[in-house]
């Protein structure tokens, strides 16, 4: 007996199948197919033949690969008894839940020891699928791995795109050709990671950033997650992902992965982006305030460190509004007597030496200027030299003979008392002041991963969620080492990464934009001298770098010239008048013909307005700039197009070039065959090039 299953929305069809009461298995994922279509006939067409070398029967790609089924990859459940013998479950159809866009499959091992669920459902507006496996045992079992519903991968594509990087250096493309074998990658630092963001993008052949099939993937959880892209030797390939391997310590009789996020796009790497960035902003992220606009920031970390002088805080609050900022973060260094990186983390009470009438004349200063207050908490974490690890030396997560991360533990998140302890001192200060934002750190990876410490940070931040709700969250964790969309359920802003670099920033920004929106991307303009690399860069590259995303400041603005601070006044008002459109834009990265060329068009959802940031980050092999075509307009449509910052055109810009001078209109169809034809300019610049709708 052939069992089938569909899911549908207007660009794709998924079609699941089971034969023999088997585990089912992705028998198509593409393009939508046509409604009266017969999906046992589906199923038999995916099957493939036999020949020398192979079993009498293809062993079945399922949705949880067995190995009692003969399956020759890998797994996907791997468990053990409570006294630690392996367990070889052989699961067979127990029932199904069928609604409009969600699909619930249930299967029972030989023994009816374990409950294998598949849940699936499709956003029929984002076009995303929420895939999760759920296990259920009789009694205490030992997991040591289990991937979210297994998908397969187009025999079509050539190469994956998955994603590494370091601190300072987040979101770095791997472009990994297709062979026998696996690509396996596992995070196991205990929290999402520099290095391995758990993310994949599967591109078909001939695919470029706006045309073409692609494959979207992304694990939404915080803790460390494993992939596994593997081609068969018959040619098959799957994808798995899920919890890092042993992340559950103790036995238990309820195992779930995080929802995998997956989608296909019918128009490059640009619909994996659009499908992941929309879902993202209007499915997970749920903001206190939905109306409000996005407001421009000021951290003070790279302006004064742990120096915190009242006096001089105030001025620089007093500057930072007459630059345009609406939210002025105090970062580290307020609280215990912290004083470096050493001491005091988790003796979170206000320093009376630096602040001896409390927080309270800070903030009003700060309200007094028009901006509202946000604070640094690095909840997580607890310095040895501290009063609470002192009192509690038991709370700390490893050894003692741990390696010490930035001189701190990590807490033991697990245990009620920690938790009661965080949420009550966070709790009280966020009482007793008027904060509507923390930006939540997170500065070292784990002694040991355990995904009971993600857990217990997830329950911590929901508990003060429910009575904070108007507080928004900044995920920050030595700048993008926690960025998922499991800890964006509970946040709303990552800080993507320390670097405020704006070449670097240019990069990675372009990179993570393949998930994440404008809303949730915070993008300061960094220093004259970048605190992090060296380079020194000109305010107009950093600032307009900086309007790409969720716009802000972290520097001294006392350093700025009045030519600078005229810069970013403009600038941060031009991302102030045209916020509200850009907040919901779909970001989608251009195919520059040069490589030295970084860029992106933002298109409003509407259709009737863009703007595109060309930026340079290095030197051109040619001399003149080549054309950059544009994407998603409507060919035979007029755009009027105008050079927003025509006036950063230098003395070697010497032609008279139309759009330094003037506005052009020109049709979808010339915009996207050809391209606009920017003026000449140096490396480390951006040309920024509004289009409007006529």
């Amino acid at each position: 007996m052939i069992r089938t299953w569909r899911l549908d929305d207007s660009r794709q069809t998924l079609v699941l199948g089971s034969q023999n009461a088997h585990l089912a298995e992705v028998v198509y994922w593409g393009p939508r197919l046509p409604d009266e279509a017969d999906l046992e006939v589906v199923y038999r067409a995916n099957a493939i033949d036999v020949t020398g070398g192979m079993l009498d029967l293809n062993p079945e790609l399922s949705i949880c690969p067995e190995a009692t089924r003969t399956f020759p990859g890998q797994p996907g459940l791997v468990i053990r008894q409570g006294d630690g013998r392996p367990y070889l479950p052989k699961f067979c159809f127990a029932n199904d839940e069928i609604a409009e866009d969600s699909l619930k499959l249930s299967f029972t091992d030989q023994d009816g020891t374990l409950t294998y669920h598949a849940c699936f459902s499709l956003d029929p507006v984002t076009h995303v699928i929420e895939a999760k496996s759920v296990l259920e045992a009789t009694h205490p079992m030992h997991l040591h791995w289990m991937s979210a519903p297994v998908f397969p991968a187009p025999q079509s594509s050539d190469e994956m795109i998955d994603f590494a990087g370091r601190w300072c250096g987040e979101f770095q493309l791997n472009r990994t050709p297709w062979n026998a074998g696996i690509r396996y990658r596992e995070n196991r630092t205990g929290r999402t990671g520099h290095e391995h963001f758990p993310g994949l993008i599967v591109p078909c052949r001939g695919a470029s950033n706006a045309s073409g099939h692609a494959y979207g993937f992304h694990y939404g959880w915080s803790g460390g997650h494993r992939m596994v892209a593997e081609e068969l030797p018959d040619g098959r390939r799957q994808i798995q992902f899920g919890h890092a391997t042993r992340l559950e310590n103790d036995p238990q009789c309820h195992f779930e992965t995080a929802p995998l996020y997956a989608m296909f796009s019918d128009d490059g790497l640009n619909g994996c982006a659009v499908a992941f960035q929309r879902h993202l902003r209007d499915r997970v992220v749920r903001f206190p305030d939905p109306e409000r606009p996005r407001p421009v920031h000021y951290n003070c970390w790279e302006a004064v460190y742990f120096d915190h002088k009242l006096d001089e805080l105030k001025e620089i609050a007093t500057l930072a509004a007459g630059l345009g900022a609406e939210r002025f973060v105090l970062d580290d260094g307020w609280f215990g007597s912290r004083d470096d990186d050493t001491q005091a983390l988790s003796d979170w009470e206000v320093d009376p030496r630096k602040y001896p009438d409390g927080l309270h004349p800070l903030i009003d200063h700060i309200h007094s200027q028009g901006m509202t207050f946000g604070i640094w908490f690095e909840p997580e974490m607890i310095n040895p030299d501290s009063n609470i690890f002192r009192a509690h030396p038991d709370w700390a997560l490893g050894g003692e003979d741990q390696i010490m991360g930035r001189q701190q533990m990590a807490l033991n998140m697990a245990l009620p008392e920690v938790h009661d302890f965080l949420f009550e001192r966070i709790s009280g200060i966020l009482a007793d002041h008027a904060i509507d934002y923390i930006k939540w750190d997170h500065n070292r990876v784990l002694p040991t991963p355990d995904a009971a410490q993600t857990r217990g940070s997830y329950a911590l931040l929901d508990r003060l969620r429910t009575a904070h709700p108007k507080v928004e969250i900044e995920s920050c964790a030595s700048g993008g080492g926690r960025i998922d969309f499991g800890i964006l359920q509970r946040t709303h802003r990552v800080w993507l990464s320390d670097s405020n670099d704006a070449v670097e920033r240019l990069k990675m920004q372009h990179n993570a934009a393949i998930f994440l929106p404008m809303a949730v991307t915070g993008s300061h303009v960094g220093p004259r001298k970048c605190h992090t690399s060296g380079r020194v860069i000109d305010i107009r590259f950093r600032a307009w770098v900086a309007a790409q995303r969720h716009m802000g400041f972290e520097m001294d603005p006392r350093e700025l010239g009045a030519d600078e601070a005229r810069v970013l006044r403009e600038v941060t008002q031009w991302w102030t008048d045209n916020r509200d459109w850009m907040v919901n834009a779909d970001i989608l990265r251009l195919d520059s013909a040069d490589p030295a060329v970084i860029a992106e068009q933002q298109l409003s959802q509407t259709g009737d307005r863009f703007v595109v940031f060309a930026g340079k980050a290095g030197t051109s092999a040619q001399i003149a700039p080549r054309p950059l075509p544009l994407t998603r307009l409507t060919p035979d449509a007029m755009y009027r197009i105008e050079l927003v910052n025509r006036g950063d055109a230098p003395a070697l810009s010497r032609g008279d070039q139309a759009l330094k001078s003037q506005g052009l209109t020109l049709s979808g169809a010339y915009l996207m065959s050809h391209g606009i034809t920017l003026p000449w300019n140096f490396p480390e610049t951006m040309w920024v090039v509004k289009g409007t709708l006529l």
